[in-house]
């Protein structure tokens, strides 16, 4: 019994450094989780162990793929690596394709993990085709192993079928091309159960069974048969495979007969059945060509069939009955395809198992956004209001007023906020941040602009080389993959615009106070402010008294704002990660809604407090106008009073402004300063992709000019007749010496002493009338006559039956020259050199 099984080649590849681009996006995505700089070293020496592994023909090679491919299954979720994230380009040759010394073989690099795990998977299948082929299928163990490992390979290429395109969105190379899948599996699962089929006839199982079994092996041989033989692929598969297939699907076939005719018992049937075997036996023996012979077999049904049919003359006399009419033989489909298991290897542990996948990693991301989100508003809304409070107590000269009731002495809450101003810096601390802030969004509109003309300048020389090259350049076109890169550049610039108009705002406000925060930083207060006189005084008025009670509620007021503000920022969720991978378990995603339920359970009862806290001072500001009202109209107008009353107003509100200017100016230089390094890392990542691409274009380039150089040239167009020359022909015998030409001459034309008739003149277009002389370049030319007193070549060494060559033409004869042959020592008496 044959023991030839086909395996498949593994495809190639060449070493990839997948810590090195991983490290900066682990880092910024999953910072906080802490340093994976081991998991990813250990990463990448995991990929180049299963590279080397791919020529080791044993299980443990299998299992270190296995791993590989686990730990790249189990990344895919915590770490995309795809044209748009973390590019690493994966270069994976074709198994089946040879090359040659000018292209080389045929590849297909993309940036993609999902690409990297087809491969992998075509190789696991690969190799443990090549561990099948290799098993001792003489032995229980050998089959059982054979058999198992067949089948996987058959799984694996059919689970690759159906989710390669799919998976790598570009066309395949022809070895992982859904055709080229589905034929290995149908060929791997046509060998598991050809060795079902063997270990049947092993095990002495019941004829009739092992006929079903072997007929379904051909069954399924027959199908490798006609996919190996389609058209397109049909060139593409290694020499010999069509001949060891066809060769085996008759063999099984005749077995399928042979078992069946040994089932059926004595007579005519089993004449008819191991008739029909022994066809196919030499049927098999011719298609297998030199691949596969089955001599054996041939033997043994010769051998059965010559018993039988002696039985059956002597003894049953049965009639023999045609093939075509016997029942059909069952088949019994012992092999099925093995799919791929999760995860392939028994042992697997995730090298990034304190990662949380990336799906709860952007919910908890996006969960932040939300939350700094919710955070600004409530806190702008907090400042908006304390800011409204504060401009509706500055037009009325609160608490100021109340203070400077004998209209002489300076209030001391003006004199606190000059002093307070003055620790603060003044107007000097201004002057720095105002000057400092311009440089700061200088610096970083330049890092966007430069990162801007980068994707640019990549994007116009894909453009231009698609253009040059048209369907020949079949890389995924830049500005498709650049479109979430330049999204996130719109998003900066839309940041910087923003803060830009901010800044505007901001230096308004500061032209708007710059007297008032001079006054109350230079600490000359007294001197800015006039005296009201005598008359202005309003010590002991009831509205007085009342105001100050409004005032104090004011304070606590701002005082709860503070309390507010510091819980908005400091509020944290420590089961978040958890709550989001259980929605992920169940719903398989995270939606917004999951995000805005969580926010209302962790922010819902203090935006209650806050709301009260607004409303609460609407109504105090009602109060305090009408109180004020009151006020105003005890006190006596005077010019005095009012200017007075109208520079502490100014004073109160450069105050505010000035803290709110400084607030504003160390807020913007703090986001200035933070956006610089993330616009730097955005600058590094389009870079990198720019990097890459360039890479990639370069190996494009090369592969597209070596088509172009190697691609047949068009066939060149038919000549015309009057440029093809005469058939030539067998010369005439020799004219005389001295004869002329046999043909007529409107004029004297030259003489040549030629020895056979020239062709017709030609004359050429716009030639003149006078014919050209005849002359045909085909013709040979007779030599000139050589002079007779020296023959140059006469020495030259003559071997054994050379005619002599001093004949000249027409007869001329030379004298023999009698120049000896030079004696070389010690060699005139060697056979086979002429005689001295």
């Amino acid at each position: 019994m044959a023991t030839v099984f086909l395996s498949i080649p593994s495809k190639q590849t060449g070493e990839v450094n997948l810590a090195k681009p991983l490290k900066q996006f682990v880092q910024d995505t999953y910072g906080a989780s802490g340093d994976f700089t081991t998991q990813l070293e250990d990463f990448n020496r995991l990929r180049a162990s299963a590279v080397s592994k791919f020529v080791d023909k044993h299980e443990a090679a299998l299992e270190v793929l296995y791993r590989y491919h686990d730990q790249l299954a189990a990344v895919e979720g915590k770490i995309p690596i795809t044209e748009n994230a973390n590019r690493i380009n994966f270069k994976w040759m074709d198994a089946f394709d040879k090359g040659n010394f000018f292209v080389g073989k045929l590849h297909l690099t993309l940036s993609s993990a999902a690409y990297e795990r087809v491969c992998l998977l075509f190789n696991i299948a690969a190799l443990s085709s090549q561990i099948a082929e290799i098993q001792n299928f003489d032995t229980e163990e050998g089959l059982k192993m054979g058999a198992k490992l067949f089948q996987q390979a058959a799984g694996i290429f059919d689970h690759l079928k159906t989710c390669v395109i799919g998976l790598i969105n570009q066309e395949p190379t022809p070895d992982i091309a859904p055709e080229t899948l589905g034929t290995l599996s149908v060929l791997m699962l046509a060998q598991a159960q050809e060795a079902f089929f063997r270990k049947t006839v092993r095990d002495t199982m019941r004829d009739a069974v092992v006929a079903k079994v072997a007929n379904q092996a051909q069954d399924f041989y027959a199908d490798a048969l006609r996919l190996i033989q389609v058209d397109s692929m049909k060139d593409y598969w290694p020499k010999g495979w069509v001949s060891l297939v066809a060769g085996k699907q008759a063999y099984l076939h005749a077995m399928a007969e042979f078992y069946q005719a040994k089932a059926a018992g004595a007579g005519g049937e089993q004449l008819s059945r191991l008739q029909k075997a022994q066809e196919l036996i030499q049927k098999a023996n011719q298609r297998g060509e030199k691949h596969i012979q089955f001599p054996e077999a041939l033997q043994r049904i010769t051998a059965e069939f010559t018993q039988a049919k002696k039985d059956n003359d002597l003894i049953y006399h049965e009639r023999v009955p045609d093939h075509r009419t016997l029942e059909a033989i069952g088949k019994a489909a012992l092999a099925k395809p093995i799919p791929p298991a999760k995860p392939m290897s028994t042992n697997f542990k995730d090298l990034f198992e304190n990662l949380h996948p990336l799906a709860v990693q952007h919910a908890i991301q996006g969960f932040e956004a939300k939350k700094s989100e919710v955070v600004n508003i409530e806190i702008g809304r907090l400042r908006e209001a304390t800011q409204m409070l504060n401009g509706v107590l500055a037009s009325m000269n609160l608490p100021a007023a109340l203070e400077d009731t004998s209209g002489r002495a300076v209030p001391a809450s003006l004199i606190e906020k000059s002093q307070a101003m003055q620790q603060l810096g003044g107007i000097a601390a201004l002057d720095t941040l105002m000057r400092e802030l311009p440089e700061l969004l200088k610096r970083n509109k330049e890092i966007l602009d430069e990162t801007a003309r980068l994707m640019n300048d990549e994007e116009r020389s894909d453009k231009e080389l698609r253009q040059q090259f048209g369907e020949r350049w079949t890389r995924t076109p830049s500005e498709k993959l650049t479109e979430p890169l330049k999204a996130e550049a719109a998003k900066y610039s839309t940041i910087i615009e923003t803060a830009m108009n901010a800044d505007g705002v901001v230096k308004m406000k500061y032209n708007e106070h710059r007297q008032g925060i001079e006054i109350l930083s230079r600490g000359n207060v007294a001197e800015a402010l006039p005296n009201a006189g005598p008359d202005a005084q309003l010590q002991g008025n009831p509205a007085v008294g009342e105001l100050r009670g409004l005032m104090g509620q004011v304070e606590a007021i701002k005082a709860e704002r503070e309390v507010f503000e510091f819980e908005l920022q400091n509020i944290k969720s420590d089961s978040l990660a958890s709550d989001f991978l259980s929605v992920l378990a169940v719903d398989g995603v995270i939606g917004p809604e999951v995000l805005d339920s969580h926010l209302d359970k962790l922010y819902g009862a203090l935006q209650a407090q806050l709301r009260e806290n607004l409303g609460r001072q609407e109504r105090l500001l009602a109060q305090i106008q009408t109180t004020n009202t009151q006020f105003c109209m005890a006190k006596n107008s005077n010019d005095g009073a009012s200017k007075r009353e109208a520079i502490m107003k100014q004073l109160a509100a450069a105050f505010d402004a000035y803290n709110e200017l400084k607030e504003n100016l160390t807020e913007g230089t703090r986001f200035y300063n933070d956006l610089t390094p993330l616009l730097a890392k955005f600058q590094q990542k389009v870079s990198d992709f720019c990097f890459a691409r360039k890479t990639e274009k370069d190996d494009l380039m090369h592969e597209v000019q070596s088509r172009i150089a190697n691609q047949p040239s068009p066939p060149l167009p038919s000549q015309p007749s009057y440029q093809k020359p005469p058939a030539p022909s067998r010369p005439p015998p020799p004219a005389a010496p001295h004869q002329p030409p046999q043909q007529q001459y409107h004029q004297p034309p030259p003489q040549y002493h030629q020895q056979q008739q020239p062709p017709p003149s030609f004359t050429p277009q716009g030639a003149p009338s006078a014919p050209y002389p005849s002359y045909n370049p085909y013709q040979p030319m007779t030599p000139p006559t050589l002079p007779t007193g020296f023959n140059p070549y006469m020495s030259m060494y003559r071997p054994p039956g050379m005619p002599p060559n001093n004949a000249a033409p027409g007869g001329m004869q030379y004298p023999p020259q009698q120049l000896p042959y030079p004696s070389y020592p010690g060699y005139s008496n060697q056979p086979g050199y002429p005689p001295r």
